[in-house]
């Protein structure tokens, strides 16, 4: 063998071990800093091997009604106008142009039906947190992660700011009773707050409201609508209440789904308050990690906590664990009309796509406003979880290969641009366990499979012992040699799913 090949192989090896498998020194607390959070924070177990969780977005614009005009979920600032909150994007404006006029045709001017007046309306009365809870973990969740702010301000639990569900709509304690279905069903329990914008969310209604009334604490009128990120006594009030919600709730994951205090501008209350939720947990655990902390700044050191890639996608793998979160309501909260465009075919292999690049799978439904799952999302989870049930052996408990696969689609890394492209039969995917590979093929088979990056002499040193297909008896017959590994079987006899798994034990 030439040393060429000897360091390529030494590579790969460490490559595996030390990317997906990466230990960081453990201290008894994190400094309130970036350079310390990098290096010390870890992302726990049980969030890698659990792969799958189901993201809630439930609240006031959940109960207006389902025919109202596409307000792409910020129906409580386009109903008052447009300004200039819209002005870089015309058919953004335009939307808010039509969703105001169409708001004003249905429950008359802004000016006298304001967003707060839906809040009576939004009752919940048929809100059964147990019931979905135990149907998304049949269905392959592992964790839920229910909004408990918005950016419209109202929160879903017994906060001491006064717009809360316990006090308003359906005078309940939503969050406590999502964890204590979550912990009854086993699975772990994470919350997400996309507080910091409402400031600026409610801009454009700031006209209609009047001073000393109990509404002006609910629109923010306190705080700049474009300065608000320097100011001190929103910064504070904004680590006041994620704070609150941490000790009242303590999530085993926190999702912060906006931006926050920076160092320059809000004197470090951002990292201060994420450090400070580690640190809560390092005490309580021995100095183990045992929670995950997750937003969506690209440009921070992605070794400081765990990127939400919100509706995008990576083409590479990534050395720290990661979020792809999509959505089926297409529109994160409740709308007749509003579906996902992604079919059931992309949905599976967007996941096994993600999983194999060291992504955790996130999937937002949109409850009504009663508390139920809509029809249309509640068969496609139920079709998503026939498929991970089938094949959860090669999902859960597993980690990336040395590459993630192969094939003609091109997956481009951004966000906000998830592929709604159809995968092929050429299109392969890789996770691995217990020295074993699980590979993907990404559509139902038509012909013999190849599987090039398997060939002798390439990636996988190891000698292949035998090969199964997950849900299925069928005899594999199989060859590896220069050109791949080509896979020969009945294929008349394979399993009814948009996607298929080859168990590939080695020896």
């Amino acid at each position: 063998m030439s040393i060429k090949n000897l360091t390529t192989i030494l590579f790969l090896t460490l490559s595996t071990c030390f990317v997906f498998g990466q230990t960081k020194p453990t201290q008894n607390t994190i400094d309130a800093n970036w350079e310390s959070m990098a290096e010390h924070y870890q992302v726990p177990e049980w969030f890698q091997d659990g792969k799958i969780g189901v993201w809630m977005h439930w609240g006031i614009p959940s109960s207006i009604d389902e025919n109202r005009a596409d307000d792409g979920s910020h129906y409580g600032r386009r109903m008052y106008g447009d300004e200039d909150y819209d002005a870089r994007n015309e058919p953004d404006r335009l939307r808010t142009v039509r969703l105001t006029k169409w708001h004003t045709e249905r429950y008359g001017p802004p000016s006298e039906f304001g967003y707060e007046k839906f809040i009576a309306d939004f009752k919940a009365e048929n809100f059964n947190a147990d019931a979905i809870v135990a149907f998304v973990k049949d269905n392959g969740a592992r964790f839920i992660m229910p909004v408990a702010t918005h950016h419209d301000n109202f929160d879903m639990y017994d906060s001491f700011f006064p717009w809360n569900s316990v006090k308003m709509g359906p005078k309940k304690d939503i969050l406590r009773e999502w964890k204590d279905a979550a912990y009854k069903h086993d699975l772990k329990f994470g919350v997400s707050t996309h507080l910091y914008w409402s400031p600026r969310f409610f801009r454009t209604a700031r006209k209609f409201q009047k001073e000393g009334t109990p509404g002006w604490e609910f629109f923010n009128m306190d705080y700049d609508t474009k300065e608000f990120a320097s100011q001190d006594s929103w910064n504070k009030h904004w680590y006041k209440r994620s704070w609150d919600l941490i000790e009242k709730y303590d999530p085993d994951m926190f999702n912060n789904d906006s931006p926050y205090p920076s160092i320059k501008t809000g004197k470090g209350l951002g990292v201060k308050l994420f450090s400070d939720y580690l640190n809560r947990d390092l005490k309580e655990n021995n100095g183990k990690q045992t929670t995950v902390l997750s937003f969506k700044n690209a440009k921070e050191n992605k070794a400081a906590f765990t990127y939400n890639l919100e509706r995008g996608m990576f083409g590479e793998q990534q050395e720290h664990p990661w979020i792809w979160a999509t959505d089926l309501s297409g529109s994160w909260f409740y709308r007749k009309d509003a579906f996902t465009k992604m079919s059931l075919d992309v949905l599976i292999g967007n996941a096994i796509d993600a999983i194999s690049k060291n992504g955790v799978v996130m999937i937002n439904i949109a409850l009504k406003g009663d508390g139920t799952i809509p029809k249309n999302q509640k068969q496609m989870l139920t079709n998503f979880g026939d498929f991970v049930k089938i094949n959860h052996e090669g999902i859960y408990n597993t980690r990336p290969w040395k590459t993630f696969g192969e094939g003609p689609l091109e997956i481009v890394t951004k966000r906000a641009g998830e592929n709604l492209k159809k995968f092929s039969e050429k299109d392969i995917r890789f996770t691995t366990k217990d020295g074993n590979i699980y590979a993907f093929v990404l559509a139902s088979p038509t012909e013999d499979i190849l599987i090039e990056v398997l060939k002798t002499k390439g990636l996988l040193q190891k000698n292949i012992k035998d090969i199964q297909l997950l849900g299925s008896d069928e005899k594999i017959n199989w060859n590896r040699n220069k050109e791949g590994l080509a896979i020969t079987y009945d294929f008349k006899n394979t399993p009814n799913q948009s996607a298929i798994c080859f168990k590939i034990i080695t020896e």
